[in-house]
């Protein structure tokens, strides 16, 4: 006589049931300002970005300081007065951030409880979730188009930024605008140079390291792209906020609540 062995399936660490743990840290806290952080920030670029100049009619571009969710600038003259030009760009940092592994660990923990933390409950209505490999989260995995794509308003942030110190009819201006773009553009760079698709790009796929000269140098950009990849949360966070505090700075600007402190050479 047979018997069927009986297969144990991994129950895992966590009590049953949303937030229940045997944890006694705070590990709500984490979550929980990203949650809100995530939440202000995405908010208010949604707003800048595609509601603030169709329906209020502020301006974007001020004294050669062009806000990073324009860039670059497509057919502002020629689109209708309630389509922001910020729809033909936006789409592409917004499918990187979206895609972005960090940020699905993220707001899936913060905005799906999926989990809330290591070891802690989550719904008895995920037990059977399929997640990424089902319509919508599927589309998680263009995440390395949506890098590719990056690099080209990237390129173009770049260019603003020179030309707001050094693209002035009067000379060179240093001001505190031109400094925030560049923070801004190094942090934009230091997220897409950490991302995860970028590292498995440069080195994945390779058996030998040292074979070919050409594996040596791969081998090479791989190790610094990790050593950047190993900050990839924090290049994340300091970039969200970045991009918000330079838009909101040029909108700033635009409404004369603000002047822009510069030494013009």
């Amino acid at each position: 006589m047979t018997t069927t062995p009986t297969v144990l399936k991994p129950a895992g660490t966590a009590a049953r049931g949303l937030g229940r743990t045997n944890r006694r840290d705070t590990w709500w806290v984490a979550p929980g300002i990203q949650a809100v952080l995530f939440t202000v920030c995405a908010t208010y670029l949604f707003f800048s970005g595609i509601v603030w100049n169709p329906l209020f009619g502020t301006p974007y571009l001020v004294d050669g300081y062009l806000s990073p969710l324009f860039s670059p600038l497509l057919f502002p003259d020629a689109l209708p007065r309630f389509i922001s030009p910020g729809l033909l760009i936006l789409w592409v940092p917004l499918g990187f951030r979206a895609t972005c592994y960090y940020y699905r660990k993220a707001y899936y923990r913060f905005y799906f409880a999926d989990p809330p933390g290591c070891a802690v409950g989550e719904p008895s209505v995920h037990r059977g979730y399929k997640m990424e490999t089902a319509f919508p989260f599927i589309l998680q995995n263009i995440h390395r188009y949506f890098l590719y794509l990056a690099f080209i308003p990237l390129t173009f942030l770049w260019i603003d930024a020179f030309g707001a110190v050094f693209g002035q009819s009067g000379g060179v201006r240093v001001g505190l605008g031109g400094v925030l773009f560049f923070v801004n553009v190094t942090l934009l760079t230091g997220y897409s140079l950490s991302c995860h698709s970028l590292r498995h790009v440069v080195g994945g796929r390779l058996d030998c390291f040292s074979c070919t000269r050409r594996q040596q140098v791969r081998y090479g950009l791989w190790q610094r792209l990790t050593d950047l990849n190993r900050h990839h949360m924090a290049w994340a966070w300091a970039s969200l906020i970045s991009v918000t505090l330079a838009d909101l700075y040029v909108r700033l600007l635009a409404l004369g609540v603000i002047a822009d402190p510069a030494i013009r050479l």
